[in-house]
């Protein structure tokens, strides 16, 4: 958003449907993207719970765009938890299967690659501990700095760091 944060923001706390669209359309692919890394059984959904929470605090929210994208990973890391917390209440279904796809269909071919890569991005992401994935996808997907992942996940910046060291070289390793 750049330069043009201060005034998105501004126009979204009146309520101007153009600056939430904004805001969303901005940062809701890459949420969704943390999400689904994370094993979220519903993405999708999940991104959705996201922002109307972001919506209804942004009258609470000062900062700077750098401080928003981390306040905005922050909850859909609250978001997470708290889905996995009520996935592990509730037994699972049928329909529960992930291999069951809701989706139109489309270009066969470009559907069949994208489903490739998403699967071998899942598998590598699969390998590393639950607390390295989640310091990797949040640095390289969300494109989070260490401190913000820090405060996301609530560790120390040095934890993180190993964490993300860990993570990188387990990766690395599953690459060669």
């Amino acid at each position: 958003m750049g330069d043009d944060f201060d005034g998105i923001l501004a126009a979204a706390r009146s309520g101007a449907p153009w600056a939430f669209e904004r805001l969303y359309s901005s940062l809701a692919p890459t949420v969704a993207g943390y999400l689904r890394l994370q094993g979220s059984a519903e993405p999708d959904d999940l991104t959705s719970e996201v922002f109307l929470g972001i919506f209804a605090g942004l009258a609470g929210f000062e900062g700077t765009e750098a401080q928003f994208r981390s306040w905005v990973f922050t909850i859909a890391h609250r978001r997470l938890i708290d889905e996995r917390r009520r996935t592990a209440r509730r037994p699972a279904t049928p329909t529960d299967d992930p291999k069951v796809l809701d989706r139109p269909g489309g270009d066969a071919e470009a559907d069949a690659i994208d489903a490739l890569g998403l699967r071998r991005v899942l598998e590598l992401c699969a390998t590393l501990s639950d607390d390295q994935r989640e310091v990797v996808v949040l640095r390289v997907v969300a494109d989070l700095t260490v401190e913000q992942v820090a405060e996301v996940v609530g560790k120390s910046p040095g934890a993180v760091k190993a964490l993300q060291r860990r993570g990188f070289d387990a990766l690395r390793k599953k690459l060669r």
